[in-house]
């Protein structure tokens, strides 16, 4: 298949699809007499798992590590382990997301309860000192 079916079927531009090819993530790309790319039936296949790969978070380095040079030759162990890394890497930025999302929830209401008759540079001040009173690990998080 042509670089511009490949293309039309995966809804990339045909430079993504080089891009890849480059990075030596989509491989057994012939060319034909006429010099175009030639393209396997499972190259669109192969484009998918590299693109909602890379909506997960996956490193092109890290996807080109566990893509298998054939659509058939998975390597089971390698797969799940990497799978598995990532997962845990995913919930410990959810925690992460999590700590800071209280977190500014916190500042957010120490702002707002700024008494009626306080200026805003007493209470800029007092919010100061109220974030500095964080043990030093609570600070680090938060950052």
């Amino acid at each position: 298949m042509k670089i511009g079916e490949l293309a039309k079927r995966t809804g990339l531009s045909a430079s993504a699809i080089r891009f890849y090819e480059s990075k030596g993530l989509l491989k057994s790309v012939g060319r034909q007499s006429n010099g175009y790319r030639d393209y396997p039936l499972d190259a669109a296949v192969i484009l998918g798992i590299i693109v909602n790969a890379q909506q997960t978070g996956f490193t092109l380095d890290e996807i080109k590590a566990i893509l298998p040079a054939q659509s058939d030759g998975w390597r089971h162990d390698e797969l799940m382990a990497t799978l598995n890394r990532k997962l845990a890497d995913i919930e410990a930025m959810e925690l992460r997301l999590a700590q800071n999302k209280a977190h500014l929830r916190s500042l957010i209401a120490l702002i707002e309860s700024k008494p009626a008759d306080m200026a805003c540079s007493d209470n800029a001040a007092r919010v100061i000192d109220s974030v500095e009173l964080l043990p030093p690990r609570n600070r680090k998080q938060a950052s």
